[in-house]
């Protein structure tokens, strides 16, 4: 099969373009063509639940004023609000932020065992490893902007970056996220926008 003749761009938004080349290629096998076909059908059907869970959880957290509220935070989009409100409905079984943070796993580990020892805080979970991996990818997209922006976290963000590598930046930036979110979840004021505004 000549490497010229089935070669579209790459990406999921493609595949009708790989489909129409599979159809138009002669020279391609009955089976290889039929491979192509149930691939595609394959990806519009995971497209398709996608779609359908990205929806209700958009409408859950149009439904849940907390969510709503932790969406406000520089970082924290639908998704991770979503995922905190769920995860934590009671704020009030962590005795501080830092505690909140710790059970995300986002401090060294005897620090996180200190600290759960300290509180009446749940186990962690597979929800938390999920909760932190998000707030550091949230973290990194904050990062990306930091110098475009103003007010006490934009500076604090760049005082850090000026001693610290950004891998390290990111996840302090990350606990620094979870903390806000304990505080809002727990206080149920919003975030405060002149913390973090464009420059």
């Amino acid at each position: 099969m000549p490497s010229s003749v089935l070669s579209p761009a790459k990406g999921i938004g493609r595949v009708d373009e790989l489909l129409a080349l599979a159809e138009m290629d002669a020279a391609l096998p009955h089976i290889a063509r039929a491979a192509v076909t149930c691939v595609a059908h394959h990806l519009e059907g995971l497209d398709l639940s996608i779609e359908t869970v990205d929806d209700e959880i958009a409408k859950a957290h149009g439904q849940n004023p907390t969510s709503r509220l932790l969406d406000e935070i520089p970082g924290v989009g639908t998704l991770i609000a979503s995922a905190i409100a769920a995860s934590v409905p009671d704020p009030g079984v962590f005795k501080s932020g830092r505690n909140f943070a710790a059970w995300l796993g986002l401090t060294s580990q005897a620090k996180l065992q200190r600290r759960q020892a300290e509180s009446s805080a749940p186990s962690p979970n597979r929800a938390n490893r999920y909760i932190r991996k998000m707030l550091v990818i949230g973290a990194t997209s904050v990062l990306r902007v930091a110098g475009k922006r103003k007010g006490v976290l934009a500076d604090w963000i760049n005082a850090l970056r000026a001693r610290k590598p950004e891998r390290l930046v990111a996840v302090a930036l990350a606990n620094k996220l979870a903390r806000i979110c304990w505080a809002v979840i727990n206080t149920g004021e919003g975030f405060r926008t002149d913390l973090y505004v464009k420059a």
